[in-house]
């Protein structure tokens, strides 16, 4: 195949012969091996990288660009493993080094009789989501975006955008025509099943909202008008909430605020000393931060990441850009240990730049105190970081410009509202892995604005999580387990009156290991000893409270234990389990219950989550359980709960969005939901795809496909992550294609009926039709059929494929010059 480079493209087999001397007589006839996918794991690369070299193999290791060539090679010299950078191969290189050179191939490769190994990035890198755009298209939809990151289930309630809330009850093969296909079968209230084409499952999306016993979603029935109804109730009462939320927006952008300038070279070289590569979606929310504070009202955005995704870089690069416009910065944290952790890393990010910072928590005296707010209300400091003490009433600004809250969850309301009336009008930044319900809903609802940190740094592996009665063997076995791999333990408990109790206990089973205690009641100096003991492995066990939760980093710390989980909020387990899989090594975490002891249905609730969500991303998913577990809270008032639990969460932000369009004047899209069925094979077989799970997504956002760089970027994910598609899945691209083409031209249903292909339209344009009827190309095969429900009938060639039919007629009916339609 082709292998792309910068320069002019050339063959696979010109690179072979180029590289090898002499080259084989005839290459395309030898046997070649695929290599697998590493999927971020370093250790696994670097094993196969030497023992090619000491197979004496000829290793090719293939790279982006040539600053990603660089990196490669500052690894591979950390493991001494000989390497060299080569762009051109232009000459044989030694056999005995790794070549670092420039292309893309979606897999690695061998060829074991030449001696020959080709390694790709792709395999080394976990398959990044998509660019930038497609980001942006998830930003401003919010539907889109819940259902990204809802996983769906058997038993699931869901919500069909047509028919209403029913109970996902799996996926079924269903043979129609001779044709099989996949089917997701949805539960009705009574007997009543709807079996929906998987080629639609964008019509489908999991009901979030309050689902306990204490307040039952009833199922609505196919053939009542009970959803409808539900729907039109809701839809008034987003009417209503539309317009004072266009009164908020009204209001905050007629807040004076400050436009702060355009980046200078000064933030430039700022970004630039960044010792780790940036992320995608670090630079793309960087840019909408920066973007938002040039703006001549006060910025309030809500920066969602995962645990370790790189929310504090983000941050700061918008705190330098305030400090630079001669403004100061003020960053309010939960805890002394994390105020302390950012004041660090802000002291080594400013090093080489003039920058004044200081940090304000319970362990700085009164006279120390006292300097800091002298300096803050001088101008003479630039950078303060610190705990509650930011909210006391003498604290005063010279002239504050931007504030950031780190883990907003962690603050009361009150305690947020006292420091915006403190810091009136200025911009602010909220940061959090998992946002609360109330302030997630306001994002998703478009009283905040969100950017989302969805892109995991290199070489970071998901944690595995158990959820298990407490068991002394069993935790003894995984402390052991991590101790005898040479690494470290968090055992959290957390009640200060009996830590030692627990931390004896643990001695008494393990006396071979170093065990210490941590909680909050200790003094600094004391913290900050055994912190640094903990870093440089002098303890085996920290045995401590919830003082861990919020910015604590050591890498070689990767099994966690915590006692009576239960009791712990959903966000904190998850953002308490985020302290360690921080490295290239598999992480555990245990979370125990009492033995015995009955859960209530919320804590079971909470504990599931935390065992199923534990992939990277998380931290938004979590954020939606939350939000279903909990509700979404009130954002204007009480009233509006009862319409969003009718129609669910996802449906209700829909309806609330075409009520703010129609608000603001502006036409609402439009949407004409689109049905494709025709007699092509269109699935993803298991063969394939092994999970039900991974199906599940990928035929979802196939089906949410709307562009030919949609189709593209999903085609490109497929080869490089389950290999070449079937023409099954081809199929499905090509009809998620024709579904959104049709969408546009009021064509709400094709179907084959043996062979013609039936175009029906919502609202027909009498006068477009008759030109492509009348056309040359179609004038024999098009015929209309003006009844009540008029529709156009292709007639298909012998053997001409259905699907690709109705695309070229779809191309060319957009084609013809628009008139004002009709009513039929």
């Amino acid at each position: 195949g082709a292998f792309e480079r910068k320069h002019p493209c050339f063959l696979l087999e010109n690179f072979i012969s180029s590289a090898l001397n002499p080259p084989p007589s005839d290459i395309l006839s030898l046997t070649a091996k695929q290599l697998p996918a590493y999927n971020g794991n370093l250790d696994t690369a670097i094993s196969d990288l030497r023992h090619y070299l000491n197979a004496g193999y000829q290793v090719y290791f293939l790279t982006a660009d040539e600053q990603r060539a660089q990196t490669v090679r500052s690894i591979l010299e950390e493991h001494e493993l000989p390497c060299v950078i080569d762009y051109d191969l232009l000459k044989t290189p030694e056999t005995s080094a790794v070549v670092i050179t420039c292309g893309t191939l979606s897999a690695g490769f061998e060829y074991p009789s030449l001696k020959l190994a080709l390694i790709s990035e792709n395999q080394l890198i976990a398959r990044r989501r998509r660019a930038a755009n497609t980001r942006t298209a998830k930003k401003k939809d919010p539907h889109t975006r819940i259902q990204s990151y809802s996983d769906l289930h058997p038993g699931d309630l869901v919500v069909h955008d047509l028919h209403g809330i029913g109970r996902f009850s799996g996926i079924e093969k269903i043979k129609v025509d001779a044709v099989t296909r996949d089917y997701i079968k949805i539960e009705y209230s009574g007997t009543d099943v709807l079996y929906v084409p998987a080629t639609q499952l964008d019509m489908v999306s999991k009901y979030i909202g309050a689902s306990g016993e204490d307040s039952p979603v009833r199922l609505n029935k196919l053939s009542g008008t009970e959803w409808q109804k539900s729907k039109s109730r809701a839809k008034a009462a987003a009417k209503d909430m539309a317009k004072r939320l266009i009164a908020l927006y009204a209001e905050r952008t007629r807040l004076p605020g400050f436009a702060f300038p355009e980046d200078d070279a000064w933030q430039q070289q700022f970004e630039n000393a960044f010792e780790y590569e940036e992320t995608d979606d670090q630079l793309r929310c960087a840019g909408e931060i920066k973007a938002d504070m040039e703006k001549p009202y006060p910025m309030d955005r809500l920066l969602c990441g995962d645990v370790g995704f790189g929310k504090t870089e983000v941050a700061l690069r918008a705190a330098m850009k305030c400090i630079l416009a001669g403004k100061q910065v003020a960053m309010l944290v939960p805890t002394t240990v994390l105020a302390r952790q950012h004041y660090l890393t802000i002291l080594r990010r400013f090093s080489d730049f003039p920058v004044k910072s200081a940090m304000l928590s319970r362990f700085q005296n009164a006279a120390q105190s006292r300097d800091i707010l002298a300096r803050l209300k001088a101008g003479t400091l630039d950078f303060v970081v610190g705990t509650h003490k930011l909210l006391s009433k003498n604290m005063a600004f010279k002239d504050l410009g931007l504030l950031i809250i780190d883990e907003e969850q962690r603050f009361g309301v009150s305690q947020k509202e006292r420091l915006r009336e403190l810091a009136k009008g200025v911009d602010t930044l909220t940061m959090t892995a998992t946002p609360i319900p109330r302030t997630l809903n306001m994002a998703l609802s478009g009283v905040r604005d969100m950017s989302t940190l969805e892109e995991a740094p290199l070489d970071r592996q998901p944690v595995q999580t158990y959820v298990l009665e407490q068991d002394p063997g069993i935790l003894r076995d995984a402390i052991l387990r991590e101790v005898g791999r040479g690494g470290q333990v968090y055992y959290m408990h957390n009640r200060v009156e009996t830590i030692d109790l627990c931390a004896g206990r643990l001695r008494a089973i393990l006396p071979d290991l170093r065990i210490e205690v941590a909680h909050g009641q200790m003094d600094e100096n004391m913290i900050g000893e055994l912190m640094r003991a903990m870093s440089d492995g002098e303890i085996d066990v920290l045995v401590c409270t919830t003082i861990i939760e919020s910015g604590i980093d050591i890498p070689n710390v990767n099994t966690i234990i915590i006692e009576d989980a239960d009791r712990l909020g959903l966000a904190q387990l998850h953002q308490i389990r985020g302290r360690v899989g921080r490295s290239t090594r598999h992480a555990y975490a245990y979370l125990t219950y009492k033995r015995g002891k009955v859960l209530s249905e919320v804590s079971t609730k909470r504990l599931s989550a935390l065992r199923e969500f534990a992939g990277f991303g998380a931290g938004f998913k979590i954020a939606m359980r939350d939000l279903e577990i909990r509700g979404a809270g009130n954002i204007l008032g009480a009233e509006q709960s009862g319409h969003m639990m009718s129609v669910g969460y996802d449906m209700y932000l829909q309806l609330l969005e075409e009520a703010v369009l129609e608000e603001r004047g502006e036409a609402p899209r439009k949407k004409v939901e689109t049905s494709a069925d025709l007699s092509v094979s269109a699935g993803i077989d298991e063969r394939y795809i092994h999970d039900a799970g991974e199906r599940m997504d990928i035929y979802r956002r196939i089906a949410s496909i709307r562009d030919d760089e949609d189709a593209s970027d999903m085609l490109d994910e497929l080869i490089d992550r389950f290999g070449e598609p079937p023409k099954a899945v081809t199929n499905l691209v090509d009809i998620a294609l024709l579904r959104a083409a049709a969408q546009a031209l009021d064509i709400f249903e094709i179907t084959q009926k043996q062979n013609y292909v039936l175009f029906k339209f919502e609202t027909p344009d009498v006068e477009k039709i008759s030109r492509i009827c009348s056309s040359r190309a179609y004038r024999n095969r098009l015929s209309l059929n003006a009844g009540a429900s008029p529709y156009l009938a292709l007639k298909l060639a012998q053997g001409e494929n259905p699907l690709v039919a109705a695309r070229e007629f779809i191309r060319d009916f957009s084609a013809v010059p628009e008139t004002k339609a009709v009513p039929s």
